[in-house]
């Protein structure tokens, strides 16, 4: 960025003096305020030493972007001579953005303390700028040229062949989630108001712990170790819901299943990728975990203990019951939600987990608010299936799981033979996908796509029944899609799952700050009535929704200025039925299989493109799939899931956030911002048959490699290095192949090496376009 020639020879003071700040920082001052209201401390320059790392982060990116959009940094000349002082704010706004917040904090101080003075002095403020961005910074993070992509967010479920180590997990997680607001006011209200009979037992429970010689509640709960010590209170919080529980039959007007809290910090929950101990929970099965190891399957309702009440922050408990609900909807394949709770010390919160992120309730003691405590307590022990979180439109009969769609003017029921695939995920499109067959027909097999959609995307099934339509070879087929209705409304988050609740009513929220560049976005993202049936859901049929898809509109990205931010997002829950079955590529019976499957996939790939104009933009190893079953009438290899999928020929951006691909297999270009090409797609069958060579000791035995499992979690230029050294050089690609791929793959080294040699000319990532590559790929495959 250059200075305005009009400007260039003007002394800096005439140009702080004509272009004064006026109120550009009342924003930032504004945020300060109610950060220091968050973090109990005094609104005054003095708060700066007491505020936690994270929130002193905030503070530091709030003034730094109200830096930047006032019009006088413009105009300012650079200290290193090459245009202008924005610039070098840039560069500092990526390196506090940055994970590793612990550079000399002492270099922005002056700086915000003048910002924040009573009386503010423009010229000092920017002496401070010049002074704070003159030090040493990281090198900034790339800024890609190209403003119309999606920028890159990490998600849990796109680890690929992972031991999912805590720390990584966990790194990945706070991303994933992203700002967790807490403080909700009508939070029980919303979830606990649909329970019935609730408040009157309550308040008749309560007012029993209240009575006799020794009652259960009297200025605080009666046992309650003052200490907060783990095991002591584990022990007082089971006994206590027992009684709990006893005191509430009588106004409990129907049975309900049993439930128990469960209290096994030390033992680990059976069903986790990496190992994970619950410290408490309440489970399904009254002899879950008393005499076998429990699974996450049987935890209904997760819960963190912390004996320090200041552990109710981001870093500590909130990230803690996080990772147990990532556990409970990986292992619950109908799950739509979890609820949850903390204890810290005496004060609790309620959480609920969904494809958006976490809220959580107002903080309370439970030794001074009683009734809360009860109702929570019996809110968890009768609430239904439904109003846990399980999807009422998968209904169960005669031990069979079932839905039921209204197709071409008739009602099928479409029976559930089994899980094909579940993201392990919290936030984002959560994936899931069933093998199922129309009832009466058990031959012809079906596939049920589950996976919550930012409502501003076009809907895969209108993008699947045009490829259809188009005559698409090896792509998956459409039978129907609907966007899911739980009575009678559609099934977002927003107003659905959360009953309304406005996330701008948390006490922690603060109003969305101007955007920064791309290259830092994701990095910032990190901080920020229903009855008990389950048989009551409908949808809304496909033929009922009627949206043509918009001729060349489609976009590959989020437009990230889009109004409202992550506060005002929202997730609907979408189902598409596909008439080709088949397993995941990795799973082919022999090498020659493998290779012609992915011979046909590139072939559908190239159909879908030319005939239906539509680019893929997630090729990954669970996309591709294989039929090796003569009986199966499906394609013989196929892509599946155009949930990233954007026409070729498009304008503008849809205004959806999310990512463009599956990071392992994501070509070099494309983790550097690319606009995406075909080109970028092929690259990716390249990066999935190599990992498939590294990671596969035989047709879906799998093994984890510490040497690449971090592609699943470096920063994406670091990986985009990492795939380039890769490939760049042929003496090091063939070492690497040599040393990593496994014995049943070697045979497979020197047909890599020739793909290798075409898919990166001279060593390196594609400079130019090549509608031919399609064919040489696959004479190459085809030829082995």
């Amino acid at each position: 960025e250059s200075i305005p020639s009009a400007m260039a020879d003007q002394p800096r003071s005439e140009i702080i003096k004509d272009n004064p700040i006026g109120k550009g920082l009342d924003a930032f001052r504004a945020s300060f305020s109610s950060i220091c209201e968050g973090a109990s401390v005094s609104c005054t320059p003095d708060a700066l030493e007491q505020l936690g790392q994270e929130d002193l982060q905030n503070v530091v990116l709030d003034l730094l972007f109200a830096l930047g959009n006032l019009p006088t940094i413009r105009f300012l000349r650079s200290k290193t001579g090459h245009g202008t002082l924005r610039n070098d704010l840039l560069k500092l706004i990526s390196a506090v953005s940055s994970d590793d917040f612990d550079f000399d904090f002492d270099r922005i101080k002056p700086l915000l303390k003048a910002a924040l003075a009573d009386d503010p002095d423009d010229a000092l403020i920017w002496d401070r700028v010049y002074n704070a961005v003159t030090e040493s910074t990281p090198p900034p993070r790339l800024i890609t040229s190209s403003f119309q992509q999606t920028p890159w967010l990490y998600n849990t479920s796109g680890f690929a062949n992972s031991s999912e180590y805590r720390k990584d997990v966990d790194r990945v997680l706070r991303d994933e989630l992203g700002a967790l607001y807490v403080g909700l006011p009508r939070f029980h209200e919303a979830f606990f108001g649909r329970v019935a009979g609730l408040k009157i037992a309550s308040e008749a429970v309560f007012k029993k712990c209240m009575e006799g010689s020794e009652p259960l509640f009297s200025n605080g709960w009666s046992g309650w170790p003052t200490d907060a010590n783990q095991d002591d209170v584990l022990s007082w919080f089971a006994e206590l819901n027992e009684k709990l529980a006893i005191f509430a039959e009588e106004y409990k007007s129907t049975p309900t299943y049993r439930r128990r809290p469960l209290a096994q910090p030390n033992k680990p929950i059976q069903g986790s990728t990496a190992e994970r101990k619950l410290d408490v929970g309440f489970v399904d099965d009254p002899k879950a975990g008393k005499d076998s190891k429990c699974h996450w399957s049987h935890i209904l309702v997760p819960g963190e203990l912390k004996s320090n009440p200041a552990a109710d922050k981001a870093s500590k408990a909130w990230l803690d019951i996080g990772t147990y609900a990532r556990e409970v909807l990986a292992a619950q394949d109908t799950r739509r939600f979890v609820l949850g709770f903390t204890i810290c010390g005496s004060l609790m919160r309620i959480w609920d987990f969904d494809r958006l992120g976490g809220i959580a309730s107002e903080q309370f003691d439970i030794n001074k608010d009683g009734l809360q405590f009860v109702s929570t307590v019996l809110g968890f022990l009768w609430m239904s299936e439904e109003e846990l979180g399980f999807d009422p439109t998968i209904m169960t009969a005669n031990d069979k799981r079932f839905i039921e769609i209204e197709r071409d003017g008739l009602t099928e029921r479409l029976i559930i033979d089994e899980v094909m695939q579940r993201a392990r995920c919290i936030a984002g499109r959560a994936t899931t996908c069933w093998k199922a067959h129309r009832e009466g027909h058990p031959q012809t097999p079906l596939v049920i796509k589950d996976s919550w959609q930012y409502p501003e995307r076009d809907e895969e099934g209108e993008l699947l029944r045009e490829a259809t339509d188009q005559g698409v070879i090896n792509v998956a087929r459409y039978y129907y899609h609907e966007t899911i209705q739980v009575h009678s409304t559609d099934d977002d988050i927003r107003s659905n799952v959360r009953g309304g609740l406005d996330v701008t009513t948390a006490t922690n929220y603060r109003p969305e700050r101007s955007m920064p560049p791309p290259s830092i976005i994701a990095s910032r993202a990190s901080r920020r009535g229903r009855n008990s049936s389950r048989a009551t859901g409908k949808k809304r049929s496909s033929s009922q929704i009627g949206a043509p898809l918009p001729p060349s509109k489609r976009s590959c990205s989020a437009s990230p200025t889009k109004a409202g931010g992550d506060a005002l997002s929202n997730r609907v829950h979408r189902r598409v039925i596909l008439r080709d079955y088949g397993k995941p590529i990795y799973k082919a019976s022999s090498r020659s299989a493998l290779l012609a499957a992915l011979e046909g996939c590139i072939e559908g790939h190239e159909s879908l493109r030319r005939k239906a104009g539509l680019l893929h933009r997630d090729i990954s190893i669970n996309n591709l799939m294989i039929n090796e079953d003569d009986d199966n009438l499906s394609w013989p290899s196929f892509l599946i899931d155009l949930d990233l999928a954007v026409k070729e020929q498009r304008e503008g951006t849809s205004g959806a956030k999310g990512k463009t691909g599956t990071r392992a297999f994501m070509a070099i270009g494309a983790l550097l911002g690319e606009q995406h090409s075909f080109m970028h797609d092929l690259e990716s069958f390249f990066w999935v048959l190599f990992w498939i060579c590294i990671h596969y000791t035989g047709p879906d035995k799998s093994r984890p490699i510490t040497e690449f499992d971090k592609w699943n979690y470096v920063d994406t230029e670091e990986l985009a290095k990492l795939k380039l050294g890769t490939v760049a050089k042929e003496s090091l690609f063939m070492k690497t192949m040599t040393d990593n791929f496994t014995p049943y793959y070697e045979p497979l080294i020197p047909l890599l090496n020739r793909l290798r040699k075409i898919v990166f000319p001279k060593g390196g990532p594609w400079e130019r376009e090549d509608e031919k590559l399609y064919s040489r790929m696959r004479e190459i495959l085809w030829k082995d």
